[in-house]
């Protein structure tokens, strides 16, 4: 059996060019490598790719009756960006964020169009037209106007509801059977956050013009010395304030779209420990969770987009 490694060791040495005697005993230590066990399919296996990110993603397709999914790898684009090599490639969150702006792209923009249709042919929308414009005006207008004040709030009000859409279907994605939930990636949500401080800040400028100043640095116009000298203490109150509210933006979608498949995980590894003697009450748990899911996908969307209409509004109206 050693002979006939090292025999064959040295045909792929002449073929290759390489040494004879290295590639034999190359190839005869590689023959008595015992080989890998294949590890079993467990509940981290089923449940943490939904949450984790990966340059792997998985489509359908039927192998065989254990395996319905299949795997392509994403390509890498290596860039050089100070001294360190950066994979600026697709990965897999990203990917669904890049269908999750597509799907609502094409959900809001076919809406409007069937909506101009429809009032031109019959005066009034009809269908999945008019379902999505009464949620639509229900947001805009029981919800987002009411924090974002008048005289001018209405502007952003198309930003909020581009947050709740394009959230709920990051969020939505993760609860299929081969998605991902791209909000369960800190680096998501915080990006998420920082483009609503950016709206903020922004929104604050321009409704208060030199005013904004006021919101980073506390002096009060009246009073005497005492009461100004508290802008030593308020004004780092004042900062931290806007800090802190992009970083609950963040942690909160993070947090909660997380917690929901790693409560399921948990649930599901019950079976794996204790044997499927007591499968029914874990799996009925689990399904359990899985329907309370969805709603959370859809709560969580609201609550970002209507804690960034809050936002907009208190700092546009920071001068009353």
């Amino acid at each position: 059996m050693r002979l006939r490694s090292l025999l064959a060791g040295a045909a792929l040495a002449m073929a290759f060019g390489r040494p004879a005697l290295v590639m034999a005993q190359e190839h005869a230590a590689t023959a008595q490598e015992p080989a890998h066990a294949v590890e079993p399919v467990g509940p981290a296996q089923i449940i943490m790719p939904h949450i984790t990110d990966s340059k792997e993603i998985e489509y359908p397709c039927v192998k065989n009756l254990r395996e319905w999914a299949c795997e392509a790898t994403l390509p890498t684009w290596n860039v050089q960006i100070g001294g360190k090599t950066v994979d600026l490639g697709l990965t897999k969150h990203v990917v669904f964020l890049l269908l999750a702006g597509v799907v609502t792209l094409a959900l809001l923009l076919g809406v409007a169009a069937s909506h101009k249709r429809h009032s031109r042919e019959v005066g009034r929308p009809k269908g999945f037209a008019a379902g999505i414009e009464a949620i639509i005006l229900y947001l805009r207008n029981e919800i987002y106007l009411p924090v974002l004040g008048g005289h001018g709030g209405e502007k952003y009000v198309p930003f909020c509801l581009t947050l709740f859409f394009f959230i709920m279907f990051c969020n939505l994605f993760g609860l299929l059977p081969w998605g991902s939930t791209p909000t369960g990636n800190i680096a998501v949500t915080g990006t998420l956050a920082a483009i609503t401080f950016v709206v903020i800040e922004v929104a604050g400028m321009r409704a208060l013009g030199k005013g904004y100043i006021s919101t980073i640095i506390y002096w009060p116009h009246e009073g005497g010395p005492l009461l100004k000298a508290m802008t030593i203490i308020m004004t780092p109150v004042e900062i931290v304030g806007k800090i802190t509210k992009p970083i609950a933006l963040t942690i909160r979608l993070f947090a909660n779209m997380i917690a929901g498949h790693v409560i399921i995980l948990a649930l599901i590894g019950l079976i794996f420990m204790f044997g499927f003697k007591i499968f029914i009450a874990p799996l009925a748990m689990a399904l359990f969770i899985m329907l309370l899911e969805i709603l959370v996908a859809f709560i969580q969307a609201f609550i970002f987009s209507l804690l960034a209409a809050v936002f907009i509004g208190q700092i546009r109206s920071a001068h009353h």
